[in-house]
């Protein structure tokens, strides 16, 4: 139930003066509502910018291309001619230092003489301008007499708008608004209010809407920052809500004694990583911890996730149970199938795969070992979901590369076994503000060193009128017995272009090097495709066109050379995985980004990045810079997902804040009783993060 005192926020807008079905539709529009928007959603949708009116000059002193606010006395009107509706109504003005004329256009009758009485003195502000050596404000944007300079701040906020709502409209129903505000009780801690010099949510929204500096309305200022924690606050409560109660008491724990992850070691070709190891050692003591396992496992392009995933699985194996790796792509899956069954084996533990391409009496055996244990680990794709596939005894869950998942795949996952323990791998690494807005408080294992061996790649950035000399060096490298990746871009969402695209290229390439050529893209088979992967890497061709189909679990150690056509076209994120397909043998590696000149201030800044590092954790933090989060997880371009007012720009050290206050309200009030607790209920209804609440009643 929403509390009692929140009722006049949440009234209709259509309850203000002047808010009428007409209106009722626009601020639908403008504030992305299905019904009729309420006062709390009008309250919340802050300025853009601000007009700073302050400048009170004489006539004479006026600025041409300035806002300036004019004291001056209504001299005469000449209205627009009867019949000439595009000739403009001009109002004749003056103070003691020279004439202004303020110019209606298209003016109602009446309305400018009523606004602005001869004789009387008015205080007029806009944009000066010079019109046949006069100065002239069109449309003025303020006109009031003394009283209305009374009320007046000189500070003008600007909200973004929808095509048929004036700024006006907006102004007087957020006003009317603001009077209607109730008295709420605060629900950030008297120690975080008084460490971050947040003022009460009352007066923040007031200084926002009505700001006394043109500072106040910005993201950095202490009122947007107040509102914007709120937010946050919110958010992180409902993720540790959730969490909590996945966090629940788990019944007979997950790992054994250690004897087949030995094995699994002992098997390994090369030496484990220090933060392998690291990884290794909390998943392992997060499984025999009396609550589900929550973990994020990032690392780089090779950073050796699947290693790492596959100890996890033989962990749950040591006591008898079951674990499932769960990847987007088939492709994917293939590739992880193709790293683990051989450690596996060496270790006794029995692995299969199941996608869409497993039919028949195959999959019906799979089913089948899996139903009765004898199967240790099952790697697949979405096939993994589906009804009839059943476990003897599920005990871990690991997703790939989570955030190509919804929330309801998971879950499908993961109720699949009794209190199963989930290992979340991310090859595109999070900045940690954002593992934070995401998946709240994850547990979080970072591999950030590369496997002994690996070589560095030179990266180049070439104009692709060049692409002449590209062709000849590529020939060169053929001729050495070099294998090249070369990558075309997914022109638009069309597979139709993108296709066209890569075989265009595919012809040209196999002109020149005949049937050293291959071609790998979204449209085939996955028999085909895997086909001319395996000529790849088995070096019957050497050179292979592909789209971003590559872009991850690709890995063919031979593979130096890389050629990524319109890179200008790829977020870096997906340049970065792209890259990571090279450099994984001993030899050293080159990849050419060939772009199309010229090139943007965003393209080359991101071409820049890529150049200077192959560290995927400072291409993500920059890739966080240049486009906003939302796009690091190909959600959508910027701005905090499922956030308003929080700016991560400017608020990301509130976002640690609000988790770890959040973390503290649920050891102290994990059913948010209490004085405290019923402010925090209000909070999560103003932020619409009430969903969690019937969580506080369960289990």
């Amino acid at each position: 139930m929403r509390p009692e005192r929140l009722n006049p926020l949440f009234v209709p807008v259509t309850s203000l003066n002047g808010v009428g079905p007409k209106q009722d539709k626009l601020f639908r529009y403008l504030l992305d509502r299905d019904q009729t928007p309420r006062l709390v959603d009008l309250l919340l949708h802050l300025p853009s910018n601000v007009i700073d009116r302050r400048a009170r000059p004489k006539i004479r002193d006026a600025v041409p291309g300035t806002v300036v606010t004019l004291e001056v006395t209504i001299d005469r009107h000449r209205p627009a001619p009867p019949g000439r509706s595009r000739a403009p109504h001009l109002v004749y003005a003056s103070d003691d230092t020279g004439d202004v004329v303020l110019t209606y256009f298209r003016a109602k009758p009446g309305y400018v003489e009523q606004l602005l009485p001869v004789g009387t003195k008015r205080y007029v502000s806009g944009t000066a301008q010079l019109f046949d050596g006069t100065l002239q404000i069109v449309h003025p944007d303020r006109v009031v007499d003394e009283a209305g300079l009374a009320q007046f701040t000189g500070i003008d906020p600007v909200y973004p708008l929808t095509e048929g709502l004036a700024l006006g409209s907006l102004r007087r129903a957020i006003a009317q608004a603001l009077g209607k505000l109730p008295e709420l009780p605060e629900w950030i801690s008297p120690e975080v209010l008084r460490r971050c010099q947040f003022p009460p949510l009352a007066e923040a929204l007031q200084r926002v809407h009505r700001p006394v500096e043109p500072s106040d309305a910005l993201p950095a200022s202490p009122y947007w920052s107040r509102l914007a924690y709120d937010e946050l606050l919110a958010g992180q409560l409902a993720l540790a809500l959730v969490r909590a109660q996945l966090r629940r008491p788990a019944g007979s724990r997950n790992a054994g004694d250690g004897a087949l992850r030995r094995r699994v070691i002992e098997a390994l070709p090369y030496e484990l990583t220090a933060s392998q190891h690291d990884a290794i050692a909390a998943i392992a003591e997060d499984l025999r911890q009396p609550v589900r396992m929550l973990r994020l496992l990032q690392g780089d392009v090779g950073a050796g996730k699947t290693v790492v995933a596959l100890l996890a699985a033989a962990a749950v194996a040591e006591v008898g149970k079951q674990a499932a790796l769960m990847a987007p792509t088939e492709i994917l899956a293939r590739q992880h199938a193709k790293t683990i069954a051989p450690l596996a084996a060496a270790a006794g533990l029995r692995t299969a795969i199941l996608t869409g391409r497993e039919k028949g009496k195959e999959r019906r055996e799979i089913l089948q070992q899996l139903a009765s244990g004898e199967l240790n680990i099952v790697i697949g794709t979405h096939a993994l979901i589906q009804d009839d596939v059943v476990f003897h005894d599920l005990a871990l869950a690991i997703v790939d590369e989570q955030h190509r998942f919804g929330v309801r795949e998971r879950l499908a996952l993961t109720s699949k076994g009794a209190s199963v323990d989930v290992l979340v791998l991310s090859a595109t690494p999070i900045p940690r503000t954002l593992v934070l807005t995401y998946f709240g408080d994850m547990d979080v294992s970072e591999l950030r060193q590369k496997p002994a061996g690996r070589q560095a790649i030179d990266t180049r950035a070439i104009p692709s009128s060049r692409l002449a000399e590209v062709m000849d060096a590529v020939g060169r490298a053929i001729a050495a017995g070099k294998l090249v990746y070369w990558i075309c871009p997914l022109v638009e969402e069309s597979e139709a272009v993108n296709l066209t695209d890569a075989e265009q290229r595919f012809e040209s390439l196999r002109e020149r090097y005949g049937d050293q050529v291959g071609l790998v893209h979204g449209r085939m088979r996955g028999t085909e495709k895997d086909r001319v992967m395996a000529e790849f890497a088995g070096r019957q061709i050497s050179v292979l066109v592909a789209t971003t189909v590559v872009e991850v679990g690709v890995d063919v150690p031979d593979a130096t050379i890389m050629v990524i056509e319109n890179a200008e076209r790829f977020g870096l994120a997906q340049l970065h995985q792209l890259r990571g397909r090279i450099g994984r043998g001993s030899e050293a590696s080159t990849c050419l980004l060939l772009y199309r000149e010229p090139l943007g201030e965003m393209s080359a800044a991101r071409l820049k990045v890529i150049r200077e590092t192959t560290d995927g954790f400072r291409i993500a933090e920059e890739d966080l810079k240049l486009r906003g989060e939302g796009d690091v997880l190909g959600t959508r371009q910027s701005g905090l997902p499922g956030y308003r007012i929080a700016r991560s720009e400017v608020h990301a050290q509130l976002i640690a804040q609000a988790r770890d206050e959040a973390l503290t309200i649920l050891k102290e009030d994990p059913k948010l009783q209490g004085p405290r607790g019923e402010a925090l209920r209000c909070l999560l209804y103003l932020y619409e993060r009430d969903e969690a609440l019937p969580l506080l009643g369960a289990g």
